[in-house]
Order: C-alpha cells, then sequence, then structure tokens
C-alpha cells in the first residue's frame, strides 16, 4: 500500500504549552485527525485506527475518551433503541 506523508507547520512553544514532547504531541494529532475523520464519516474505524497508529480495537475503545461510540450511535441513543424494540 502506498502511503503519503503531511507536514504541519507549529512553533515550538505550541508544545511547551501542552507540555508534549514532539512524538507525542505528533501521536496526539494523528488521532484526533482519525478520531475526527471518523466521526464525520468519512473513514471506517479500520482506517481510522491505520492512520492513528493503533490497532482496532484499541481505536474503537479509545473513541469514549471522545464521547464517540464505535457503533455509530452513543449509549443514550442505542438505549432508547433497545427500548423501543
Amino acid at each position: 500500500m502506498a502511503t503519503q506523508t503531511l507536514t504541519i507547520t507549529y512553533p515550538d512553544v505550541l508544545l511547551l504549552s501542552l507540555k508534549e514532547t514532539p512524538e507525542s504531541f505528533a501521536a496526539e494529532a494523528r488521532l484526533l485527525l482519525a478520531v475526527k475523520l471518523y466521526e464525520l464519516g468519512k473513514v471506517s474505524t479500520g482506517m481510522a485506527a491505520t492512520l492513528a497508529g493503533m490497532s482496532r480495537v484499541t481505536f474503537m475503545l479509545t473513541l469514549s475518551r471522545f464521547g464517540l461510540s464505535p457503533v455509530g450511535v452513543d449509549a443514550e441513543e442505542l438505549g432508547d433503541d433497545l427500548a423501543n424494540a
């Protein structure tokens, strides 16, 4: 599979204010991009996990950190669906 590289320029002071290393910031940025693309329905959990550099299961479990569900509905919506079934 061919790959592409995305370069984002940011000031060093950003890392200082976030108290992040360049490596941890890059990993978080990849995760945030993957989560947002998944949230918008642009990519699957598998593709988002690949972008984030983690397994699909880990990505799916990480979605709760952002208030998202790996099945496309939140817990309340799923509860409503089950109650009305």
